[in-house]
């Protein structure tokens, strides 16, 4: 594997090479002035992009929570703080996938992507950054990991579709190891912005299942388009809502929003969180369902919460290992249908050019 490039700190994407030659992908960076590509050819080739890019997107979602609080602790308002992370990051890419030819002008304005941006977007980050004004990073990465049982009992008392049982118990076990974790930080003199920041979070994964669950109808409905610019399309609809909402609500002081630590915020939020972090996790759901990539969520907790011992001094007390420990076993849980069927067959090859 030849690399032709001096340096990279733009976009890393993980695209069907051509729908015509399977098992062949690219490995795509862009920053301003680089776009280079790693050839991946085989079957094998298929199963360990996808490992990979759910490990990266665990990691990337994983350092979002504090890249967040890092930024409402400067001072910039949560709702125009997440509008402009996702407008600006889903216009880069939407820009990047018309200069391709890769999606039409049009995509933006189907009701199709305004539906996913609300579940996806604005329902799931209007709730979680204003529950970070008072809610610790970590425990709000915890709190996250509801989303996956959400999806499990939307599909299954809602849509009425049968769950796997597998992932049904890997969802209940994650969910014990979840409340092991946070159950040191609670006390009984908890403050009320932090009860009700919690309460919010946990609504904001309901509109995350949703989004999650439509997601896959909609990358159905548009075979023929990128996840890619799907998930960018979606991005703007969601940051322009968010800013909408900051407009009404916020009292926005301009000056706080140039300070190195919301830049930095803005910076790491937009190339990593959105950008890389969330195209991944939208690629994933078209490779897979929308439970698998879902279970980042029992992953990235564990990180987050080791994030805020080291940076933040936080205890880690032996109850909350246990509880990590009891989350990835729901994480493995819930992944080995999924797996199983990777070592099958061939992994689902879409009809998404790029």
């Amino acid at each position: 594997m030849r690399l032709g490039f001096p340096r990279c700190t733009g976009t890393v994407l993980m695209l069907p090479k051509h729908e015509n030659r399977p098992f062949a992908y690219n490995l795509v960076c862009s920053s301003s002035s680089v776009l280079f590509t790693i050839p991946y050819n085989g079957a094998k080739g298929g199963i360990v992009l996808v490992i990979i890019g759910y490990l990266f997107m665990c990691l990337i979602f994983s350092t979002t929570f504090l890249a967040i609080k890092i930024g409402i602790d400067a001072g910039v308002p949560p709702f125009l703080s997440a509008g402009l992370r996702f407008f600006i990051a889903g216009l880069i890419l939407f820009a990047m996938m018309v200069i391709k030819r890769r999606a039409t002008l049009g995509l933006f304005f189907r009701k199709e992507m305004l539906l996913s941006g609300i579940g996806l977007t604005f329902g799931t980050f209007a709730t979680l950054y204003w529950a970070e004004q008072f809610v610790p990073s970590g425990t709000a990465a915890v709190l996250s990991a509801t989303g996956p049982m959400m999806i499990l009992l939307i599909q299954t008392f809602i849509l009425k579709m049968k769950a796997d049982s597998s992932s049904f118990i890997g969802c209940l076990v994650g969910i014990v190891g979840v409340f092991l974790l946070l159950l040191p930080s609670f006390t009984f003199h908890m403050d009320t912005f932090v009860l009700v920041g919690c309460l919010l979070i946990i609504v904001g994964e309901v509109f995350y299942a949703s989004g999650t669950i439509y997601s896959k109808r909609v990358i159905n409905q548009f075979d023929q388009v990128s996840p890619i610019a799907l998930n960018a399309a979606q991005m703007m609809h969601g940051g322009i809502l968010l800013m909408l909402l900051s407009f009404v609500t916020e009292d926005i002081h301009w000056g706080a929003m140039v300070s190195p630590a919301a830049i930095g915020s803005y910076l790491y939020l937009i190339v990593f969180g959105s950008m890389l972090g969330h195209s991944l996790y939208y690629w994933l759901v078209s490779k897979t369902n929308p439970v698998f990539p879902s279970t980042w969520l029992f992953v990235s907790p564990i990180l987050a919460m080791l994030l805020g011992v080291v940076f933040y001094h936080e205890a880690l007390s032996w109850v909350s290992g246990i509880g990590a420990l009891t989350i990835i076993l729901g994480t493995i849980i819930i992944s080995l249908p999924n797996l199983k069927s990777y070592l099958k067959g061939p992994i689902k090859q879409g009809n998404h050019p790029a």
